[in-house]
């Protein structure tokens, strides 16, 4: 399992353009200034939430592949999602670039089938989003009314509103029609390998029956997921507890900085979820893009300076995202190399 090192450096060297323009509208100074009020045990526990983050995924990974007959202890469920957060923050586009790697990962590590393992991990990224949503439609919702909406928070209202209802409708259209929708997939899939197959060398395509074989196995293992409520509720509490970390690393990263100001514990839970759409870039794990909504969203709802802003976006993302990129990068690593073994 390779990555184009090329193609990272670039988006990594993109990253680094994005944040520096950031630091250079907000002030260094002020950025700087700001975030020597963190303390270190502070940040400890900020690193430690982040991790709890991680284990709540993890399980809720776990939970699914219980449900496609795959069993794993929780501790090599650890090591698979924190891989799998690490090929999606060093790949652009978030989860869709990390995706086939993650599967491919999970069905060596589990001596499974490639379709299981992205089954597995789409499944995962799939009920993200329910908690995600739900959290930002409460807190939008208690923020509406408590405190007066300006033109930001309608927009942020009106962005997550039509994404629980476009999100949803699509998903129940293709898995109503999902006859159809196999169909398009192969003759999506099958000239894209095609092509592959005739310009690059260590790549073989396969047949379009091929093709369509592998597609009907992952939407069986889908629908295996989907027919499993327990197990559905199982893994939705643990991507809402994960979420609930990620909504508590940032709230402590706002506390931290700013001690004399009262941050409404709601814009987190807007501004996590909303954010975090960001990643969704050609950005590696939309770094740089996900501190610039953050930005946006805290300094017209929260009050703080763009200084404060930044930096608890900064540390949140240091906890969140830097930190797990590190120890995902170690837990691929091992994976590989105990498969090779």
């Amino acid at each position: 399992m390779e990555f184009d090192s090329r193609a990272i450096g670039v988006g990594f060297a993109a990253v680094a353009a994005v944040l520096a323009l950031l630091f250079w509208v907000v002030g260094v100074d002020d950025i700087a200034r700001t975030l020597a009020l963190l303390e270190l045990r502070a940040f400890a526990v900020i690193l430690a939430v982040g991790l709890a983050w991680l284990v709540a995924w993890s399980l809720a990974l776990r939970r699914v592949l219980d449900a496609l007959g795959v069993a794993t202890s929780a501790w090599d469920a650890l090591l698979l999602y924190a891989a799998a957060a690490f090929a999606n923050n060093i790949t652009p586009f978030g989860q869709a670039g990390g995706e086939p790697f993650s599967a491919l990962l999970i069905s060596r590590a589990t001596d499974s089938e490639y379709e299981t393992g992205l089954a597995a991990i789409a499944s995962v990224d799939t009920l993200n989003f329910v908690p995600s949503i739900v959290l930002a439609l409460v807190g939008l919702t208690y923020y509406v009314a408590r405190y007066a909406a300006g033109d930001s928070v309608q927009f942020v209202f009106g962005v997550v509103v039509a994404l629980a209802v476009a999100v949803p409708a699509v998903a129940a259209l293709a898995w109503r029609y999902r006859t159809a929708t196999k169909r398009r997939l192969v003759g999506v899939v099958h000239p894209v390998w095609a092509r592959l197959g005739r310009h690059l060398p260590r790549v073989s395509a396969p047949g379009r029956d091929a093709v369509r074989e592998r597609v009907d196995g992952f939407v069986r293992s889908i629908e295996r997921v989907a027919t499993s409520r327990r197990d559905l509720a199982v893994a939705v509490t643990w991507s809402t507890l994960g979420w609930l970390c990620l909504c508590a690393a940032l709230y402590l990263s706002l506390w931290t900085l700013t001690p004399a100001t009262d941050v409404a514990a709601a814009i987190v839970f807007i501004a996590v979820p909303v954010a975090t759409i960001a990643s969704v870039t050609p950005l590696p794990g939309g770094a740089g893009g996900v501190e610039a909504a953050l930005v946006l969203l805290l300094v017209p709802t929260t009050g703080v300076t763009a200084a404060t802003a930044t930096s608890a976006a900064l540390v949140f993302r240091a906890a969140v995202y830097w930190a797990p990129t590190v120890a995902g990068g170690g837990a691929a690593a091992w994976l590989e190399l105990r498969a090779r073994r």
